[in-house]
């Protein structure tokens, strides 16, 4: 069976994404997880490895070989946990962060991810957490760290293998603080996602499908952007957040 296949059916197979969110194993703990990962033979040791739900409470409900399929999977899904590798055909672990960049947004229904990967350097752990995800381990991890991992980030909490951890700690500690944008600050957070999609080039449509929400309300939200950064069209929103590096 290809990997393509087995992503495919995989999602195809799981339930919406608030089923089975009660009971599971590891005292009445569950949660939902999607495996992104070129190689398949990991993926399925992962799986008999952690998914064992009864023991573990974590349900794999879906894979994916790839950025394409990951973005699917992951949407159709919408597990709590995506534990991600860093490099993937199509534009790696940082492409699949973007793109789910709603996804992660949600507050009500929040996806996390947590990067796992067999690399250790510094540039991929800080550019996946620069992307979004929560946390980075590497793969010799243990299974039963693995699970308590998946479960921290769940929480909300940031994990990482001893050693990286300090990659992060040193790479936002030479970062000056960001200066406050008052023209930001006007925009609700739902505001701001619909001003990165548009400075994507996303259609309207596409933002709608994007956010779970109707093509009216993304025109609402894009009409009180340009109302409050005083700009006239897409183009010059466009080149506002271009020139302040949301896109």
């Amino acid at each position: 069976m290809s990997d393509a296949t087995e992503a495919n059916g995989t999602a195809g197979a799981a339930e919406p994404a608030e089923a089975g969110r009660a009971g599971g194993g590891a005292g009445g703990r569950h949660v939902r997880v999607v495996l992104v990962d070129d190689h398949r033979m990991f993926r399925t040791g992962v799986q008999a490895e952690i998914g064992q739900t009864a023991e573990t409470g974590v349900e794999v409900v879906g894979e994916a070989a790839d950025v394409d399929q990951a973005v699917a999977v992951i949407t159709a899904t919408r597990p709590e946990v995506v534990l991600l590798d860093v490099h993937l055909p199509g534009g790696g672990g940082v492409e699949v962060l973007r793109r789910c960049a709603a996804l992660m947004a949600d507050a009500e229904q929040p996806v996390r991810f947590l990067a796992l990967s067999v690399s250790d350097a510094a540039e991929d752990v800080i550019g996946v957490i620069r992307g979004g995800a929560r946390g980075y381990v590497t793969k010799t991890i243990t299974g039963t760290d693995l699970v308590d991992s998946i479960f921290r980030v769940q929480e909300g909490d940031a994990v990482f293998s001893p050693r990286l951890a300090g990659f992060v700690l040193d790479a936002f500690a030479s970062t000056d603080a960001p200066p406050v944008d008052e023209d930001l600050d006007r925009l609700t957070q739902r505001e701001r996602e619909v001003l990165r999609l548009i400075a994507r080039g996303y259609a309207y449509k596409e933002i709608a499908k994007q956010l779970f929400i109707s093509v009216k309300t993304v025109e609402s939200h894009v009409s009180a952007v340009l109302r409050k950064l005083q700009l006239s069209n897409r183009h010059e929103l466009t080149r506002w957040a271009t020139a302040r590096r949301l896109v």
